[in-house]
């Protein structure tokens, strides 16, 4: 069973619907899911300061050291999160990235679109997004 939600910030969150997926993830944490940003960004602080409230842990590889799609920096995400790499689903609009990522044992899910990600979410996790 899926316990963690990791998703990435540019391309993801920034999609012109991403404020969909930021209510999602509230309906996550909400079920007992606990949630981490992954971002390759170089500094988190501005990212920190607007969506920190929604995360439980947010990796940043310019804070870590660590730059997906490098196995370690999932692993590192999960630890965060204190819960086992296959236990998390990861969304990022790069292929290579969603590889890495499944590379380390997540579950991948490779966004396009934001309602095409939302409904593969919501089957993995077995949650409903009601009015997103």
């Amino acid at each position: 069973m899926l316990r963690g939600l990791v998703l990435d910030y540019a391309g993801v969150l920034t999609d012109v619907d991403g404020e969909r997926l930021l209510a999602a993830v509230g309906t996550a944490r909400a079920n007992g899911v606990r949630t981490a940003l992954l971002s390759n960004a170089p500094g988190g602080a501005e990212a920190r300061r607007a969506l920190g409230g929604w995360f439980d842990a947010m990796v940043f590889s310019g804070e870590v050291g660590l730059a997906k799609p490098d196995v370690a920096v999932y692993q590192l995400t999960a630890d965060l999160l204190g819960i086992d790499a296959r236990a998390c689903a990861f969304v990022d609009d790069s292929a290579t990235n969603v590889a890495g990522a499944v590379k380390a044992g997540m579950v991948g899910v490779r966004h396009v679109r934001v309602q095409d990600t939302l409904d593969e979410l919501a089957v993995l996790f077995g949650l409903v997004w009601s009015s997103l």
